[in-house]
């Protein structure tokens, strides 16, 4: 019995996103985190947004050449960065990265791993968090460069708050990463009609610094682009 016990933690295949994704348990905090947000009037925060940060940090590390399973480790930390938010929206990654390593730990993933992803979930906010690894650094640019009109729940423009406008002003947004000139670069087209490219520099300033920072984590440039013309 202990030898057939030994074998199977051995073979034990590691969690993938896909089982994160069918999880009860995540898909009600996510329902739950973005209906509370909604209600407070801050923008999207549910499956939308936890799905495009993940592919957004799983192609940034797949891109600059960094193993499978740390590129599927940093789509994990991206899709529950935001789980925390079922709780309250202060101090929301430590509260995430604490539900995160309950439910990672329930799915079977090792102590090792789980680690990873708490660091990045819990250090994925401006003002507190800073990036700690690849992992980190990958879910801190994803996050940071969703900003999309499809993120704007409220139904009537005519009470649009700054972040509203701002969000709804931009109708493409692309991360763009090139992993020989080891760049990283968010581009982002705005209807200026709409907002002003000074309104997107207002609110989302200390955004892109910590963006910045952690594109140098991963030892790369990282460079904003507005319609067409270099930023930083």
């Amino acid at each position: 019995m202990a030898r057939a016990a030994a074998v199977n933690i051995a073979t034990k295949e590691a969690i993938t996103i896909e089982e994160v994704k069918r999880d009860a348990e995540v898909m009600a905090l996510l329902e739950a985190a973005n209906q509370q947000l909604k209600a407070k009037g801050f923008t999207e925060h549910g499956q939308r947004h936890a799905s495009l940060v993940g592919n957004i940090a799983h192609n940034i590390l797949s891109r600059l050449g960094h193993g499978e399973r740390t590129a599927e480790l940093a789509e994990i930390a991206s899709y529950l960065h935001d789980v925390g938010n079922a709780v309250h929206r202060e101090n929301h990654a430590q509260i995430g990265a604490l539900l995160a390593k309950g439910i990672l730990s329930r799915l079977g993933m090792e102590i090792k791993e789980v680690t990873v992803v708490m660091g990045a979930i819990g250090n994925h906010e401006e003002g507190q968090g800073d990036p700690v690894s690849e992992v980190s650094a990958a879910l801190i640019i994803a996050d940071k460069a969703d900003v999309h009109r499809t993120r704007v729940q409220n139904p009537d423009r005519l009470a649009f708050d700054i972040h509203d406008r701002v969000n709804y002003a931009v109708t493409k947004s692309f991360v763009r990463v090139d992993g020989e000139q080891k760049t990283i670069t968010l581009e982002l087209e705005v209807d200026t009609q709409i907002s002003s490219v000074m309104d997107y520099f207002e609110i989302f300033t200390s955004r892109m610094l910590m963006a910045h920072k952690a594109a140098k984590f991963l030892g790369c440039q990282f460079a904003l682009s507005i319609n067409g013309t270099k930023m930083l």
